[in-house]
């Protein structure tokens, strides 16, 4: 008896033009990556070879030197790690607590809260920035990291990822806890906390990830060139008339290492977690 065909597993041809397409991608994605790391490791005279230069002849780290002695970077890099790791812990604990209520509490008016709170996602960021601003000026958090940290703490992606994940864990356990004494507080920190790592550290790289690079946000709030951040800090190294295109590449290197290395840490988990949490909509 013949065995039933497969229909929806592609053919050969199909397969490999689809391989095509996904390498192709991903040169796309690493050229300007590569033509950065190597225009930072090139002397100035040779970053405007023509034809250019792949690799560079010969490597130097004098713009890496340049970097650490001329621009403070050390002071701007702690800037910049302070308010990423603080905008992701505050954001990890309102998120979770928000995502759990919705996903495991019944309250009036649950659902219409959540919608609304979804229809916020329509709202452009630069329509808030102003209300926001005006608050952190009347609250004195204006040129502190606090005025930094507390708008990225909150993020309505967020608790609908924790929310959509939290929900596939079974109402059973929690019930089981409250049984055996567990307060609401214990259950949470012990039981639901553990058991979302995938979803938490899916929030975390991408807050980190947003708190790290911002730009506009940084600009506005801090005031002070001391505490600027790096994304900042780099903008000021182009000048009006002549930019040192090596000294700004060699930063922008090191500003995206600590990106790079939070998403290898937490890969395995961040597919898992982006995966479960579109299992129920």
């Amino acid at each position: 008896m013949d065995q039933p065909r497969d229909v929806d597993r592609p053919g050969p041809l199909k397969q490999s033009l689809l391989y095509v397409i996904l390498i192709g991608g991903l040169v796309l994605t690493l050229v300007p990556f590569l033509w950065m790391l190597s225009t930072s490791l090139k002397r100035s005279e040779g970053i405007s070879a023509v034809p250019p230069q792949w690799i560079p002849q010969p490597v130097t780290l004098e713009h890496y030197r340049r970097l650490f002695a001329e621009v403070a970077f050390l002071r701007h890099f702690g800037n910049s790690l302070v308010v990423a790791l603080g905008a992701t812990l505050l954001s990890l604990l309102v998120n979770a607590l928000a995502g759990y209520a919705f996903a495991k509490y019944r309250f009036p008016g649950r659902e219409r809260l959540f919608a609304l709170l979804l229809l916020t996602m329509m709202v452009p960021g630069q329509v808030t920035m102003m209300p926001v601003f005006m608050l952190l000026k009347e609250l004195g958090l204006l040129n502190a990291y606090s005025g930094l940290i507390l708008p990225a703490s909150a993020s309505v992606f967020a608790i609908f990822l924790i929310k959509q994940f939290m929900e596939t864990l079974p109402d059973e356990l929690l019930e089981a806890a409250r049984i055996d004494g567990c307060s609401e507080w214990a259950i949470f920190w012990r039981i639901v906390l553990p058991l979302s790592k995938p979803v938490l550290a899916t929030v975390g790289l991408f807050t980190f990830m947003g708190a790290w690079n911002e730009f506009l946000w940084a600009l506005i709030v801090m005031l002070d060139e001391a505490k600027y951040t790096l994304p900042v800090a780099l903008a000021n190294l182009n000048g009006q008339h002549n930019t040192d295109w090596g000294l700004l590449m060699a930063g922008s290197v090191v500003v995206i290492l600590p990106v790079v290395i939070v998403f290898l840490l937490l890969q395995r988990f961040y597919v898992r977690g982006i995966t479960l949490s579109g299992l129920k909509g």
